[in-house]
C-alpha cells in the first residue's frame, strides 16, 4: 500500500499532474493488477446482498419514482438486417428484456439499493456504503457487453477508491456530503470495467468531483427522500462523467 501526503493547493501553484490526487486514484483504476479470489467471491456477496435490499424496497415510492423516471430512458438499438434488438440495462422490478440507458437504470437500481439503508456500510473519518459503487457500474457493464471478470475488477477499483478517500478525508466536517467520495470512486471503477486510459479516467474523476460536491441539506430536519435518490444521482453523475 502506497501512502500519499494530500494538502490544498492553490491552481497558481501548478502542481504536477502526477502529484496531483486526481492523477493518483486514477492510476489506482489503470492499474492491471489481478483481482484476488477472496475478493472476488466478496464482490459476488456484495452484489447479492444489493439485489436483496432492492427487492425488499421494491415498491415503496422512492423506488417506484425512480423506475418510472428510468423508464422513459428505454435504449433500443438495430440488428444490420433491421430486427431491432435490446440494449443498455436492466432495473430491478423490470422484465430483464426491457433495458433503459445506463446512467438511467444506475438511477432507478441505486435508488432501489439504498432506499432501506440495509446494504454494506464502512465508517472511518467518513461514512460510506461502498455497495452504492455497484449498480452505476453494473449497468455500464451490461450496456457495453462486458465480461464479468472485468466487472469484478471495477466494482474492486471503486471499493478501493472510496474506502481510501472516506478513510482518510472527513467531508462532513465541512458540511459536505459524503456522496463527494463516492462519485470519483463510480468513476474510477467504470474506467477500470473499460480498460480506459488513465488520462480519461483522470479527467472522468475531477469532473465526478466537481458535479458531486453537495451539502448535507437533505439530511438535516426532515429527512427528504432524498437520502435514498442521492447514492444514486452520483451512479448517474458518474456515467455522465466518464462518457
Amino acid at each position: 500500500m502506497r501512502v500519499h501526503d494530500v494538502t490544498v493547493h492553490a491552481s497558481a501553484s501548478l502542481l504536477d499532474r502526477e502529484d496531483q490526487l486526481a492523477w493518483k486514484l486514477a492510476a489506482v483504476a489503470g492499474d492491471p493488477v489481478a483481482v484476488e479470489a477472496a475478493v472476488e467471491e466478496m464482490i459476488v456477496n456484495r452484489m447479492i446482498d444489493n439485489a436483496a435490499v432492492a427487492i425488499a424496497a421494491i415498491n415503496r415510492p422512492p423506488v417506484v419514482s425512480a423506475r418510472a423516471m428510468a423508464l422513459g430512458h428505454t435504449a433500443l438499438g438495430h440488428t444490420k438486417v433491421g430486427h431491432a434488438k435490446k440494449e443498455g440495462a436492466t432495473v430491478f422490478g423490470v422484465p430483464s428484456d426491457h433495458r433503459v440507458s445506463p446512467e438511467w437504470a444506475a438511477w432507478a437500481n441505486g435508488t432501489a439499493v439504498r432506499e432501506l439503508d440495509m446494504h454494506d456500510k464502512f465508517l472511518a473519518a467518513d461514512f460510506a456504503h461502498p455497495g452504492d459503487n455497484i449498480a452505476p457500474i453494473l449497468a455500464v457493464a451490461q450496456a457495453m457487453n462486458c465480461s464479468g471478470r472485468d466487472l469484478l475488477r471495477g466494482i474492486a477499483t471503486a471499493y478501493e477508491v472510496q474506502i481510501g478517500l472516506v478513510k482518510s478525508i472527513s467531508l462532513h466536517k465541512h458540511k459536505i456530503d459524503h456522496i463527494a467520495h463516492l462519485c470519483p470512486a463510480q468513476a474510477a471503477g467504470i474506467g477500470t470495467l473499460l480498460n480506459l486510459p488513465i488520462e480519461v479516467i483522470y479527467q472522468a474523476i475531477q469532473q465526478a468531483v466537481h458535479v458531486s460536491l453537495t451539502t448535507r441539506q437533505s439530511r438535516k430536519g426532515e429527512i427528504s427522500s432524498w437520502k435514498a435518490y442521492a447514492p444514486s444521482h452520483a451512479g448517474k453523475l458518474a456515467i455522465e462523467s466518464v462518457d
